[in-house]
């Protein structure tokens, strides 16, 4: 307790950052240390779980030790692991590997230090980020979770309860960003490299296919819309024509989020709240799709800003933080569940 608030310290290594966070009642964040391999993986052009696993060994250790450095000067008091009232981490979904260093990490502490442990669902981290950024917010709203392995529409009932109203069949959003940069040519991590180039480029240049699926549904499909950047940019190339790549970049962006944004728009209808989260939460050009439907519709919207839409350990506290409050501790029997599902 610090102040008598509760402080809770937090570990996410579901993917390639390795992040630990501290901090107060959940939502008062003292620190958020992440440590990003996007420079280790971009030459290979994607994450290899192998590597992304052995710089999370590498550098836990030194991020949580960063993370109760960074709180304590913040607090103008050193901070030891007796402070903490409970130690959450990511237990999935994710890549195993990655998940298994960060689980085996906070067992360790809280074994060694006597502290409760709070297994977290990594994508109800990503929505709990909302709530870091938005004091009053509270459920129940409508989330869109969207990201490199994520596309799902999300019924937040109360703050441990959720219910996937839809997902991908196939390609996540951010997987098919990945997948189209990488075919014309703009490498990795593809989503912020097509959001920024697309500025360049005319979104009605190229007419893309939108899935929008059965009447209805709320899920989602993007492996057509990819299957259909890859034909174009082929048969360009065999007709002998320079590819526009600014053009083809804006063309396939606004294909994927003219579906991301009907769809979502129309799930939020009832609840006239929508929290967006995840990693592609952070495109230019779908918060201002979504900032113009929303207000259109009277549809209240909530944005974490781009820090908290990456993968990091704040998200995880504060989800950690709830699950807390409602006697949801583990015990060192805690495993990695790789494929973890979004309302486990």
């Amino acid at each position: 307790m610090i102040d008598g608030k509760t402080l809770g310290l937090a570990i996410e290594s579901s993917c390639d950052e390795t992040s630990a966070a501290l901090s107060l009642n959940g939502r008062e964040v003292l620190s958020n240390i992440i440590s990003s391999q996007i420079a280790v993986h971009t030459k290979f052009g994607g994450v290899v779980p192998e590597i992304a696993s052995r710089h999370h060994l590498q550098n836990i250790n030194t991020v949580v030790d960063s993370c109760f450095e960074e709180a304590g000067e913040k607090l103008g008091r050193k901070l030891t692991m007796s402070d903490v009232d409970f130690i959450a981490v990511t237990y999935g979904p994710g890549l195993v590997g990655a998940l298994l260093i960060g689980v085996a990490t906070a067992k360790a502490y809280a074994l060694a230090a006597g502290k409760p442990l709070i297994g977290v669902n990594h994508m109800q981290g990503h929505i709990s980020a909302n709530f870091i950024e938005h004091k009053d917010l509270e459920p129940p709203f409508m989330s869109l979770v969207v990201s490199g392995g994520h596309t799902n529409i999300v019924q937040v009932d109360r703050y441990n309860h959720c219910i996937s109203l839809g997902g991908t069949r196939d390609d996540a959003a951010g997987e098919a960003f990945d997948k189209v940069a990488r075919v014309i040519g703009l490498g990795y991590p593809g989503g912020p490299k097509i959001d920024k180039i697309s500025k360049q480029g005319d979104p009605d240049a190229i007419r893309f296919k939108r899935v929008f699926l059965e009447e209805g549904s709320m899920d989602f499909s993007f492996s057509g819309i990819k299957t259909g950047v890859l034909n174009y940019v082929n048969g360009e190339k065999q007709k002998g024509h320079e590819i526009n790549v600014p053009d083809v970049a804006a063309s396939f962006q606004q294909a994927v989020l003219d579906v991301i944004v009907t769809k979502a728009v129309w799930a939020a209808e009832k609840p006239k709240r929508l929290a967006v989260a995840g990693g592609v939460a952070s495109n230019s050009r779908l918060r201002e799709m979504l900032t113009k439907e929303c207000e259109e519709r009277g549809i209240e919207l909530f944005f974490p800003s781009p820090v908290y839409c990456t993968d990091n350990a704040a998200m995880i506290g504060c989800a950690g933080y709830y699950k807390y409050l409602d006697g949801g501790i583990d015990d060192l029997t805690l495993d990695a569940i790789p494929g973890l599902a979004m309302d486990a």
